[in-house]
């Protein structure tokens, strides 16, 4: 596995045993339909939440939810509709990023929530 994967990984993982921490149910990892993916889908309060992660050794260059642009933000919300249709879900929405910078065991995490809302398309 190339080294920016398995930071990638890493820093998912971590994303996941911080949502778990605070009390989230992890629904889905990786989750993937066709050319479609979420990279977490959990449940807290009766509320479907969308996780986007973005992973990085350092923020030299920029911050990691810099990377979650509007065509990322939208292929994010087609997913979670296909997501939704396929589980067949009535629940309030919710799209989160969760960023992790540093090595992994040693991350610092920093949960956005309420990152973007859907696009009018």
């Amino acid at each position: 596995m190339a080294a920016h994967n398995a930071l990638g990984k890493a820093g998912e993982d971590a994303a996941v045993a911080y949502l778990e921490r605070n009390g989230y149910t992890i629904r889905d990892r990786n989750w993937r339909k066709n050319h479609l993916e979420l990279d977490i889908v959990a449940a807290k309060d009766e509320e479907l939440i969308i996780v986007e992660v973005k992973t990085r050794s350092n923020t030299d260059y920029a911050e990691p939810q810099e990377a979650v642009n509007w065509q990322k933000i939208r292929r994010i919300v087609v997913a979670a509709d296909a997501y939704i249709k396929h589980f067949c879900i009535d629940a309030p929405v919710r799209f989160d990023i969760i960023t992790a910078i540093g090595d992994a065991g040693a991350f610092k995490i920093e949960h956005i929530k309420e990152a973007f809302y859907p696009p009018m398309f």
